[in-house]
């Protein structure tokens, strides 16, 4: 397919913490960005994508939306060659699963692409899916051919009762493939993610990340972290990912993204050399059977504990290497900028 890139762009979640740094490298590029938003008089959530344009050679519009109002997209949509779907609710502690990741994420997907086959000029879907629609948890990895997970594998083992956030990706991504091949007007191409580190464009960040390691740096794991294989990815070269997608003419299907085959621990210690002397972060590992006996009293499942901790993580990143030209920086990098980011907004409180 021919990609066009005088055309404007349209980004979903314009807001959030993937798609600020979506929207920053398309601006930086020179493109038009269309940003649906709640609300695009928000200044407290939109001032940080106007500065962003203001110092950009591209333009940014802003147009009001919500994903689970059916026909809200068609104005932002309008001429628009390539749109990024990035928005779908991050939370790990909901009370009903069906009404707060479920419905947005599923329905949200359909009614985006629904409205992509309503607009003659959209050509490429790039969707922000995750590696939780391949896997639910590291355990997973063991039962995937060569034990690491790829491109081929979806996620059985999550439900709405356990893991729903898995879950809610792994459906919106069928959602997603149903739509795409019920029609051959837009080609639709996925971009899979595991954790996602680094800075925030905005100051204010409610991605789950920025919980998890404000738990490495507040003292909550001050005794030790848990060697809970994860997936890590920075932020920056994610986005980096999601635009190689919408350019690359002959991307298509899905793409594991992911930096980093690694655990909560490593993270903790990626950041001892610069901040091990300010803040109590983690310097060993938590013992399996302690973290099994605890981990319930913190709100995490016996189940979880047996599934990840001191299990390796493993994922096959080399199609997004090869059809992407996707490149990761240091995990040090990632931890270190994400977490002076955090310091200067004030999270921590020195020990």
């Amino acid at each position: 397919m021919q990609i066009d890139t005088t055309s404007p762009v349209m980004v979903t979640g314009a807001t959030g913490y993937v798609a600020g740094w979506i929207v920053k490298g398309l601006l930086d590029a020179g493109l038009t960005v269309h940003a649906p938003v709640r609300n695009p008089q928000n200044l407290g959530k939109v001032q940080h994508l106007l500065k962003m344009a203001e110092n950009s050679p591209g333009t940014l519009r802003l147009f009001k939306a919500d994903l689970l109002d059916e026909g809200s997209y068609a104005e932002a949509m309008q001429g628009c060659a390539i749109v990024f779907h990035t928005a779908s609710p991050f939370s790990v502690n909901v009370k009903d699963p069906q009404t707060q990741l479920i419905d947005p994420a599923v329905k949200g997907t359909r009614n985006v692409l629904a409205e992509a086959s309503r607009t003659d000029s959209v050509k490429r879907v790039v969707l922000t899916s995750s590696c939780a629609a391949i896997y639910t948890d590291a355990i997973d990895c063991a039962t995937a051919p060569n034990g690491t997970l790829t491109e081929d594998i979806w996620n059985t083992t999550a439900s709405l009762e356990y893991q729903p956030y898995s879950y809610s990706k792994l459906l919106a991504e069928k959602a997603a493939w149903e739509v795409a091949n019920d029609q051959s007007q837009w080609d639709l191409v996925v971009v899979n993610p595991s954790l996602v580190i680094g800075p925030a464009t905005n100051q204010s960040p409610t991605s789950e990340s920025f919980n998890i390691v404000r738990q490495i740096g507040d003292g909550t794991m001050k005794a030790g972290a848990p060697r809970a294989g994860i997936g890590l990815v920075d932020v920056r070269d994610l986005a980096q990912a999601h635009i190689a997608a919408a350019f690359t003419p002959e991307a298509e299907g899905r793409h594991i993204i992911s930096g980093h085959n690694s655990n909560l621990l490593e993270m903790g210690l990626a950041l001892q050399s610069k901040y091990g002397d300010l803040y109590p972060l983690p310097k060993k590992a938590l013992p399996k059977w302690l973290v099994w006996l605890v981990g319930p009293l913190s709100g995490i499942p016996r189940k979880f504990v047996s599934n990840n901790v001191n299990v390796e993580w493993r994922a096959d990143n080399s199609k997004g290497k090869r059809t992407l030209g996707v490149t990761y920086r240091p995990l040090r990098e990632s931890m270190e900028d994400m977490f002076t980011q955090m310091v200067d907004n004030g999270v921590f409180d020195k020990a």
